[in-house]
């Protein structure tokens, strides 16, 4: 299997993160796992992916500028995609629920969701996503949500099987 695993951080917080899910994924034998930041992605390479993973911070309940142009942009980009799924990092204040009582960051991940669907309907949704909290605006990343990540990758590997 190859996966691409793109993400926007500030402070390193969900680029640990994709690379924790990517070390899941590349627990398995016979998996490539390409682990980049949004930015560095050349869309008019030529190249397949299987899976790709999307990940981002969430600000003021919403994905960052940067995610949201990438996704706009794969709809003409020269990558050939099966399959996408989504992670995020939060801080605790942004778990707090909205008018309709769903969490700002667990709604960031259907924005996201959403967004790729409706741009590019014929790519399938391998997995809910997974959203880490971190300890203030500049992490760390809470301990208990640290296993999670690699475990993520890990169950991606099962819906590919």
């Amino acid at each position: 299997m190859k996966v691409l695993i793109v993400y926007d951080t500030k402070y390193g917080n969900t680029e640990k993160v994709a690379q924790l899910i990517g070390e899941g994924i590349a627990s398995a034998k016979g998996n490539e796992v390409i682990v980049t930041n949004v930015k560095d992605v050349n869309l008019k390479k030529e190249d397949s992916y299987d899976l790709i993973l999307i990940g981002s911070p969430v600000h003021f309940g919403k994905h960052v500028g940067s995610v949201k142009k990438f996704i706009n942009k794969l709809p003409k980009s020269k990558l050939k995609i099966k399959a996408y799924s989504v992670f995020n990092t939060y801080m605790g204040g942004d778990s707090e629920t909205t008018e309709v009582g769903v969490c700002s960051y667990t709604k960031m991940l259907e924005k996201i969701e959403e967004q790729l669907s409706k741009i590019m309907p014929d790519l399938t949704k391998a997995s809910s996503g997974l959203s880490i909290k971190v300890e203030g605006m500049k992490g760390p990343i809470v301990n208990e949500d640290l296993p999670n990540c690699k475990d993520f990758g890990i169950k991606l590997l099962q819906v590919f099987k």
